[in-house]
């Protein structure tokens, strides 16, 4: 895909392009022909607006046939590293799932047969270091730090279980849980395809599993990517099926109050404010469970961001007076203190910024959104990123502001991977 086609398959105009970057119409339109490349410091920032990472920029900016030999070669020689997570989650991923299919369906005999030598795994050594991985995840700054760690667990799970030679089933429960993890990093990275695609293998292999909770989770995680591109009515059918799923699990766990939680997002998307209020009561019932509801891992739900996700959905309808009051109280809590959660405060200073957007409020839009600047900085998240990128889209004659033009010159460069 060239410049100018990757440009437009995310609705840029060369005008909008050139704002974010703080540069001229006819700069973007020069890039585009091929006459000059961008300057160095350009790069970062038209990488970011472009949303992919500054080789695969290289390769929009070579003409197509260079671009092509470049990819062609790439796929041949490269092979998946730390510092290629994109190619260790597809490549993977595949390698995991053929093994996981193939032993589903072969006699144990023939699986043995087909991977000679291989060491075995203990279900419950997996089970512990997946638990370990996911509070690495919620306390690392920058979520794709992670990827190493991961691929590596990756690995050796795809060799338990193609060693594997009794029941498979707490392996593949092991191993939807770490693909689970794995599709979180890859959509805070802003990659929505891998993404997409981890979740749907942890929900195929979770059926094998007959794990209805971890089953249902990875399709409330799907249906976010669904909700991420403005898709509410595919992500509510996938939550209706995910409220299924769930009633049929363990009543003790928090699951279905997560669904109703993300269902109420969906509501919120569709403009149906009764449908969000009951979907965020159904969600509020988490409350009444005992601690033991959560694992801490692929199921998290405990109802302390019941405040931050009621705002949100209030902001999402267009209530602006409920939505600043329900996420100033958020923003209060010690979770969302200076110095905890970046991802969970960034998301709530996005939020009162685009209150102030909405009222053309300039003051409030500095004040929130100089913070959550800082904080995607500071974390690396691409989360609080395309949060903020979001939110400079809607700035329109805020923009007359040399200060709020600053703001969003500095947004246009934070990277969403």
């Amino acid at each position: 895909m060239e410049l100018a086609e990757r440009r437009r398959a995310l609705g840029y105009s060369q005008e909008k392009l050139a704002e974010l970057l703080g540069v001229d119409r006819t700069t973007v339109g020069r890039w585009e022909s091929g006459r000059v490349a961008p300057q160095p410091p350009q790069r970062r920032g038209l990488a970011a607006a472009l949303e992919v990472g500054l080789q695969e920029l290289d390769i929009l900016l070579k003409p197509p046939r260079a671009a092509g030999q470049a990819t062609a070669g790439h796929q041949s020689s490269d092979p998946p590293s730390a510092g290629d997570p994109d190619e260790m989650i597809r490549r993977e991923f595949l390698r995991i799932l053929t093994v996981s299919g193939a032993l589903t369906v072969l006699p144990v005999e023939e699986a043995e047969a087909l991977t000679e030598g291989v060491r075995q795994g203990v279900p419950a050594d997996f089970a512990r270091m997946n638990s370990h991985l996911w509070q690495v995840y919620q306390l690392a700054r920058s979520k794709g730090s992670v990827y190493p760690v991961v691929r590596d667990q990756l690995t050796t799970l795809n060799e338990a279980l193609a060693g594997n030679r009794g029941s498979a089933r707490a392996l593949l429960s092991a191993a939807a849980d770490l693909f689970q993890l794995a599709g979180e990093v890859a959509f805070d990275g802003n990659r929505y395809s891998d993404a997409a695609a981890s979740y749907s293998l942890a929900a195929s292999v979770s059926k094998d599993a007959q794990a209805y909770d971890l089953w249902a989770c990875a399709l409330v995680r799907h249906a976010y990517v669904d909700m991420s591109e403005q898709r509410y009515r595919q992500a509510a059918q996938m939550l209706g099926a995910a409220e299924r799923l769930a009633d049929r699990g363990d009543s003790n766990l928090s699951t279905r109050h997560w669904v109703a939680s993300v269902q109420a997002e969906a509501c919120a998307g569709l403009g149906d404010l009764d449908a969000c209020e009951r979907a965020m009561d159904r969600a509020e019932a988490v409350r009444d469970l005992t601690a033991d509801s959560v694992n801490g891992g692929w199921l998290r739900f405990d109802g302390t961001r019941l405040a931050e996700e009621r705002g949100s959905r209030y902001l999402q309808l267009g209530r602006l007076d409920l939505a600043e009051n329900t996420l100033r109280d958020a923003l209060e809590q010690t979770a969302l203190a200076s110095g905890q959660s970046y991802r969970r405060r960034g998301a709530v200073l996005t939020g009162l910024a685009a209150i102030g957007v909405k009222r053309r409020d300039v003051e409030q839009v500095l004040e929130y959104g100089r913070e959550a600047i800082e904080l995607a900085r500071s974390s690396g998240s691409g989360y609080v990123a395309r949060r903020l990128q979001a939110l400079c889209d809607e700035f329109g004659p805020l923009s007359r502001d040399h200060r709020v033009a600053e703001l969003g010159a500095e947004i246009a460069v934070l990277s969403t991977r």
